[in-house]
């Protein structure tokens, strides 16, 4: 198992911007995708971004698209999450996200649901006041 640990969180005006991190313990020799999803009060957790371990590739969800951006050092087992003209519904806990089993979708840096994580981080809380 990997250990996710976030931080980056808290409070901003819509408009504002916020960069979330998330380092992981060590880098398993099957580390694939990294990747952030989000749950915002009484919904679901929901896939954000995505990026291949080698930073090849990215993925995001529609309604984050030109704002948020994720990107990755290898060198310190960190993804990033750049989030930039925030909006209220953006408000939720980030949750970090890891896959390592190697599925065709996490070889392609995808993990769009649940069920295609295998490691999750502890989340942050990101409010964006209107």
């Amino acid at each position: 198992q990997v250990q996710l640990v976030e931080s980056g969180g808290g409070l901003v005006q819509a408009g504002g911007s916020l960069r979330l991190s998330c380092a992981a313990s060590r880098r398993t020799f099957s580390m694939y995708v990294m990747g952030w999803f989000r749950q915002a009060p009484g919904k679901e957790r929901e896939f954000v971004a995505t990026i291949k371990w080698s930073g090849s590739s990215t993925v995001y969800t529609d309604s984050v698209k030109g704002r948020f951006t994720i990107s990755i050092d290898n060198a310190q087992n960190t993804v990033y999450l750049q989030m930039n003209s925030l909006k209220p519904e953006d408000t939720a806990v980030y949750y970090c996200a890891a896959g390592r089993r190697g599925t065709f979708d996490q070889r392609m840096g995808v993990m769009r649901d649940l069920t295609s994580v295998d490691d999750w981080g502890q989340g942050t809380q990101v409010t964006v006041s209107s």
